[in-house]
């Protein structure tokens, strides 16, 4: 799992937070709890994170958060947009926040560890394109394992 390094990055993850908090906030839901927690986990990291992930990094912050409210605050901050679910051919489902941006990365997953490496590919992104201008419809996203 990798925490964000980069500035632009950083400050993409930290409009994303802004972003996150305001519309829980808008939509009537409580403040603090599991959901600003995730929030608070996915900010500091740029990629997919499992909700066994974010649990664990949140006990060892000494928030006690159960596995099941992570879950819970992960399939609401999908249901609004606010993260992308990840299935990377592992079983686990993963998270990564929707950055206002639109900034996105590709993943390649180890098939023996299961390590997920998140790797960045202009050309892989022309050919993205190049293929998406072809259809006779919108591609609003595109995923691609290795």
């Amino acid at each position: 799992m990798a925490v964000a390094s980069d500035v632009s990055e950083a400050s993409d993850l930290s409009d994303w937070q802004t972003r996150a908090l305001g519309r829980l906030r808008g939509g009537g839901r409580r403040a603090g709890g599991a959901r600003d927690a995730v929030i608070s986990v996915l900010a500091r990291h740029d990629c997919a994170v499992s909700a066994q992930e974010a649990s664990e990094l949140l006990t060892g912050e000494g928030r006690e958060i159960g596995i099941a409210s992570v879950y819970r605050a992960f399939e609401t901050l999908h249901s609004l947009g606010l993260v992308h679910r990840l299935e990377l051919g592992d079983g686990v489902a993963r998270f990564e926040p929707a950055l206002p941006s639109g900034a996105h990365h590709h993943h390649a997953v180890c098939e023996i560890c299961g390590d997920v490496t998140p790797f960045d590919d202009e050309q892989l992104e022309a050919a993205m394109s190049s293929v998406e201008a072809t259809l006779p419809h919108q591609v609003s996203s595109h995923e691609v394992v290795i």
